[in-house]
């Protein structure tokens, strides 16, 4: 499209032919890119110092704070993309959260301060709300629907910023994020339940796979950064080697898995299970980055003198456990997402179930003595 006069924001043809990503929905990715590698370097040196349980928590919390953003302008776009400078100024706002957001993730780690984490998420949500402004005001047919999440939304990020008043405490922190997210998660059932968006379901389709590789990415970086930082000449003579081709085969096997079946006409036929396919990329997304983040601390588990930063290495069943875990959970949802759709890789679920059991099992052999590489 070419930027000219405002364009009225009404509902895009869902059946329209040759639907792909805009060049400013890639310029968006981007920008996540940011904050996923963030997320991930913290969560690898949470594994590396052998404490990963707190380091996952708060992984969780931020990683849903980066794909509940990611996927309202998504699916947002997929109906109501005019591609004005009304909407780009309003999604360069939204980028310009996620960079402030990226910056708080240390903070969220180390600390558990999710100030600045808070303020970029509101931010997003805060450009999102006008959209959906735009939209009730220039689409009568589904003012209901754009009203609805315009105040839910708004109601929301209230809820967000209220919750840094809470007292500093890891627990009551944890309890406010639950209530909040689940909050976050029915506003657009709620919404859609008058009139649903015109959202494009090859668009969709394709946006969500691009975001896959973009994760799938951020693996690869990780190791990669791991690896050719620290590595020093050793890699001949030590299990970085092994890691590094293990770990792009073990990328290249899940992106294969994923792109198998095409998802388009599927979602196409089953418009009704939009939430199953949308809602469960949350898992399906961070575990594909926290495998990235489990690459990175192995490699660091295979140099001469373990992890770096100060930090005794993690051992290897730990670091088994960090890589299975996120394989096989991608194994089966995956399968789970793909199966209700009537697009799944495998037919069989006890097929997938014994896949996911025998990458499960994999760590077990650390416990006798064998490497983590």
């Amino acid at each position: 499209m070419v930027i000219g006069p405002r364009r009225l924001m009404q509902g895009r043809d869902p059946d329209q032919e040759h639907r792909v990503s805009t060049p400013l929905e890639l310029l968006f990715d981007l920008t996540f890119v940011v904050a996923v590698a963030r997320a991930a370097s913290e969560l690898s040196h949470a594994i590396s110092s052998g404490h990963p349980g707190p380091g996952v928590v708060s992984y969780l919390m931020v990683f849903f704070a980066i794909w509940w953003a990611w996927m309202n302008f998504t699916w947002f776009a997929s109906g109501y993309d005019v591609d004005d400078v009304t909407y780009r100024l309003l999604t360069m706002l939204q980028m310009a959260g996620v960079l402030v957001l990226a910056a708080g993730v240390p903070a969220a780690f180390e600390r558990a301060d999710y100030v600045a984490v808070t303020v970029g998420y509101v931010i997003m949500r805060v450009a999102m709300v006008a959209q959906w402004a735009r939209a009730a005001r220039d689409d009568p047919s589904r003012r209901a629907t754009s009203v609805r999440y315009a105040i839910g939304i708004t109601l929301v990020q209230a809820g967000w910023l209220l919750r840094l008043a809470l007292p500093s405490d890891r627990s009551l922190g944890t309890a406010g994020f639950l209530l909040l997210a689940v909050a976050e998660l029915a506003v657009p059932i709620w919404a859609e339940r008058r009139e649903p968006t015109s959202w494009h379901p090859h668009h969709i389709a394709e946006r969500y796979g691009l975001f896959t590789i973009i994760v799938l990415g951020e693996c690869v970086l990780a190791a990669t950064t791991a690896v050719g930082a620290q590595a020093d000449g050793h890699l001949g003579g030590s299990g970085l080697l092994p890691v590094a081709l293990g770990g792009l085969t073990l990328l290249f096997a899940l992106w294969w898995l994923y792109f198998l079946k095409p998802v388009g006409e599927a979602l196409e036929r089953h418009r009704a299970m939009a939430f199953w396919w949308g809602y469960g990329h949350y898992g399906v997304f961070a575990v594909i980055a926290a495998l990235g983040a489990a690459l990175e601390a192995a490699a660091e588990r295979t140099l001469p003198g373990g992890a770096t930063g100060g930090h005794e290495a993690a051992a290897d069943p730990v670091i088994g456990w960090a890589v299975a875990v996120p394989v096989a959970v991608f194994v089966l949802l995956v399968w789970a997402l793909q199966a209700r759709l009537g697009a799944a890789p495998v037919r069989d679920a006890a097929a997938v179930v014994v896949c996911a059991g025998a990458v499960l099992a994999v760590p077990a052999a650390t416990l006798a003595g064998v490497g983590a590489a």
